[in-house]
């Protein structure tokens, strides 16, 4: 009897130390409880090319000052969906990624559920990127879209009332043009800020959210009298208005910043994520103001409520220093009051006074849809660039052959995934 249970008691302390030695060990995916094995190094990629060798350095810094045997490294890449996915299908990416365009439930396949990450209150957009109750991505922040406007720009060109109508916001871009100033700053050439003719223009529009995910159900999303065919008709209207920079095709991100601050640029039709950065590029933080974008005519002030890219962990890496880097930048950072967000965190008050300013205009907002993966898989299977589409229906002649074209792409996409009219 005696030799029975101490060949129990030897099985069961073997089970645990290979239980804890699981917990350290780097791939150890589900299961992870942020606190245990806290060790190792990490590599964050991130898209914030300019926090490279300041803010992030603080960071890293600090992240070991909480847990001294943990370190994270701080990889920024450009054109960062396409270049992580290449580096995802080599099988090698980094612990620490900012999540693509990969339908909900492929997010499985190559990211760790952090359900287990222990927050000291409730976040926003949970439920974003999950799949079969397992959360594989954490927003970074969470952001609204409007005009971010230079008030001396607008003083000096006489306009002395917010355009709360589509009507009067033209009035007003036409002041700034006479007035000598770029009335609105697209870049266009870069591509990614034309998202907001994307995905937010069409839902003050349609005063709807879910319009991305309804692409599926039609051969036909994009119509020029749909919320898509009206939004980018805006933006065709204010380049052929000349209410854009003069030559679209070189624009620079970058200095857009500094011309916004200075006030050779009038405004901005962004995310009130990019306040910090024009007040950053030399613009005094009074200067700078901030108002929701009047879609139509109805003097309703709609704004959509986004989150900004979402954290996930590489099930593959250093899990469980991953979880506690997550949590740390969340919690302790300050990375949402630096990049001007609204916290992740719902009980956090956001420190942006433009945020004030924005919200005295009684704005009705639209959170977005849990995105449905039929038109994620539809629209990779169509290798369709929404924004790039934007680009080509600006500059085209014929911009319902454009329409014609991307549809016709949705169609065959439709039909090879086999789904029905």
């Amino acid at each position: 009897m005696k030799k029975s249970i101490w060949l129990y008691l030897a099985v069961f302390v073997m089970l645990t130390v290979l239980s804890a030695c699981g917990n350290n060990t780097k791939g150890s995916g589900e299961g992870t409880t942020v606190g245990e094995g806290i060790s190792g190094e990490i590599i964050f990629l991130t898209n914030r090319t300019d926090m490279i060798g300041n803010v992030y350095d603080d960071y890293a810094k600090r992240f070991t000052e909480k847990y001294p045997d943990a370190k994270v490294t701080f990889e920024a890449i450009q054109d960062y969906d396409a270049t992580l996915k290449v580096r995802m299908n080599s099988g090698e990416f980094p612990d620490v990624v900012f999540l693509p365009t990969l339908a909900n439930s492929e997010l499985s396949e190559y990211f760790a559920p952090l359900n287990d990450i222990k927050f000291s209150g409730d976040i926003y957009f949970s439920e974003l990127r999950s799949h079969e109750d397992k959360m594989y991505g954490i927003s970074s922040g969470a952001s609204t879209v409007g005009i971010v406007y230079n008030k001396e720009a607008f003083k000096k060109a006489g306009i002395t009332e917010i355009p709360k109508t589509y009507d009067e916001f033209l009035a007003a871009c036409e002041q700034l043009k006479q007035a000598g100033i770029v009335p609105l700053a697209s870049n266009f050439k870069d591509k990614w800020p034309l998202d907001v003719w994307v995905y937010d223009i069409p839902s003050l529009i349609g005063e709807a959210s879910d319009h991305q995910n309804k692409r599926a159900e039609t051969d036909t999303p994009y119509l020029l009298d749909n919320e898509y065919g009206k939004s980018w008709s805006i933006i065709r209207s204010l380049y052929e208005k000349g209410y854009l920079e003069k030559d679209i095709n070189s624009t620079n991100w970058e200095q857009s910043k500094k011309d916004v601050a200075s006030g050779t640029f009038g405004m901005y039709l962004l995310g009130n994520w990019v306040i910090n950065q024009v007040i950053e590029n030399g613009a005094e933080p009074d200067n700078i103001g901030f108002f929701p974008f009047p879609a139509d005519n109805s003097g309703q002030s709609k704004a959509p409520l986004n989150p900004d890219f979402f954290y996930a962990v590489n099930k593959e890496g250093n899990v469980p220093v991953a979880k506690a880097f997550l949590q740390w930048i969340i919690e302790d950072s300050g990375y949402d009051d630096f990049a001007g967000f609204i916290p992740t965190l719902k009980s956090k008050e956001p420190k942006l006074a433009q945020l004030a300013e924005f919200n005295s205009f009684d704005v009705k907002y639209f959170e977005p849809a849990q995105p449905v993966d039929l038109a994620t898989e539809i629209q990779n299977q169509a290798r369709l660039d929404q924004a790039a589409t934007v680009q080509e229906f600006v500059l085209s002649s014929d911009p319902q052959a454009v329409l014609d074209k991307v549809n016709a792409s949705w169609a065959k996409a439709r039909k090879d995934l086999g789904v029905s009219q």
